[in-house]
């Protein structure tokens, strides 16, 4: 089958499309998760054009052989895991920015655009393209509608998914589906992009999309605020947004992630405090707006308030939280990052409730948090060496997991189900909820050649 496979791919692409060298089609085999199965891919195609996607779909089919999409692999579920003998789709030689428009103030793109070269691309037409996973400078826009991405502006501009306006995308049997529109508006027939963004490569690949663009906003300035317990930063974001403020980020870490970014990039972060708080504005007036917001914080308790002066004070202090993930990481060597988004009103629950899981398991566990929407990350450190302690980290993070259900909250906010929630999603939606999901991806995909283990 592989031989035969091989063949009739390189029938329809580029000699140097078409990877079959196992040393080399190894490294596409997972994505960035830790405890997510990986297979083996029989072969890795790197195709450049809608129709030699089409083509690989359409020999897929033929051959009854699953397929595997891929971005840039920073994924922090195992969505983009291979499965052994499947066919890998990587998409990063798509990288074409195709249109933009200040007018309509859309962006046409293919998948293997990367999210800061589209952001830079429309900033030079005033524009912005809010969206920015903290992986920005590496993850695709193909990657991001996959899963749905967030980033740290999200309380003020929202996820991916309100930016997709359109997709072309090709189907399992590799027919050509395009959903959407160009324009503001539009409500005809079934919302099929949405049903695309989010789904994981397990209903069609995205290999075009028509992104929405805002104008581009002022320079934000940055306050930090220092609080004696993470109870009452999180008093706090409850009290900025109750007050009907809007920042264009507001941000949280810990007593651990602050203490891990010291040890790596020695910041000076106040290591006394149990939590730092980030509020940004991007307003025509920000220190106005940070003036009130800090404000907000010490009536919750905080320690120390400290506005930024400049943008480049303010990009000193979100540098160390964008720092907060690589610094956990070298705690211990590994870690397992939970994607637990809570109602607002419950953050600091869960916060209180990681920090009793910690104790329970013995183990390291900081929490970041875009805190403004209740999306939290928090961050289990283990040594993979160690199968004891690598036991208890899988145990604390599912224990995270359902916290975060008991609160009223979601498994994933950004990240995805990909292979290492898939027990938890069936949880969360229940069996008849389930069922329809299913339903849903054999009407795409009847042979469940795409992206098979993921999800469900």
């Amino acid at each position: 089958m592989s031989s035969a496979l091989v063949e009739a791919l390189r029938a329809g692409l580029p000699a140097d499309a078409v990877l079959t060298d196992p040393d080399v089609t190894s490294s596409y085999a997972h994505d960035m998760a830790s405890f997510c199965e990986a297979g083996a891919p029989a072969v890795v195609v790197l195709p450049r054009t809608v129709e030699q996607v089409q083509h690989v779909m359409r020999t897929a089919t033929a051959l009854r052989v699953p397929v595997v999409p891929q971005g840039a692999r920073t994924g922090l579920s195992g969505g983009a895991n291979a499965s052994d003998g499947c066919v890998v789709v990587s998409l990063v030689k798509m990288d074409r920015i195709l249109e933009i428009s200040p007018v309509d103030r859309i962006a046409v793109v293919e998948p293997g655009v990367v999210n800061a070269t589209l952001s830079r691309a429309v900033a030079e037409h005033g524009l912005a393209y809010p969206p920015d996973p903290s992986s920005w400078e590496m993850c695709t826009i193909g990657g991001n509608i996959g899963t749905a991405s967030g980033g740290l502006c999200c309380v003020k501009y929202g996820v991916t998914a309100e930016y997709v306006l359109g997709l072309d995308v090709v189907l399992a049997d590799g027919r050509l589906l395009r959903t959407g529109r160009r324009t503001a508006k539009g409500v005809a027939g079934y919302d099929l992009t949405r049903l695309f963004v989010g789904s994981e490569g397990s209903l069609g690949i995205v290999v075009k999309a028509v992104l929405a663009l805002k104008p581009r906003p002022p320079q934000q300035l940055v306050l930090a605020a220092e609080f004696a317990s993470a109870a009452a930063a999180c008093d706090a974001v409850c009290a900025v947004m109750e007050k009907g403020h809007l920042p264009s980020l507001l941000e949280l870490m810990d007593r651990t992630t602050i203490r891990a970014v010291n040890s790596l990039a020695h910041m000076g972060l106040p290591e006394t405090t149990e939590a730092l708080l980030l509020a940004a504005f991007d307003t025509p007036d920000p220190a106005a707006d940070l003036a009130a917001v800090g404000a907000l914080c010490e009536a919750a308790g905080a320690t120390q308030v400290v506005p930024a002066e400049d943008a480049a004070e303010s990009e000193l202090l979100l540098q160390a939280r964008r720092l907060s993930l690589t610094a956990l990481e070298a705690v211990k060597g590994t870690t397992m990052i939970d994607d637990v988004c809570v109602p607002r009103s419950r953050l600091g629950d869960l916060l209180v409730g990681v920090e009793r899981i910690a104790e329970k398991y013995a183990l390291t566990i900081g929490v970041c948090a875009h805190a403004g929407d209740g999306n939290t990350h928090p961050t289990v450190c283990f040594d993979a060496a160690d199968p004891d302690e690598s036991r208890r980290a899988r145990e604390s993070f599912d224990e995270i997991m359902a916290l975060g259900l008991d609160l009223g909250g979601t498994i994933t906010g950004e990240h995805g189900v990909g292979v290492l929630k898939k027990e938890w999603l069936a949880r969360e939606l229940g069996p008849v909820g389930i069922e329809m999901q299913r339903a849903v991806k054999a009407a795409f995909d009847p042979h469940h050649l795409l992206n098979p283990g993921k999800l469900f």
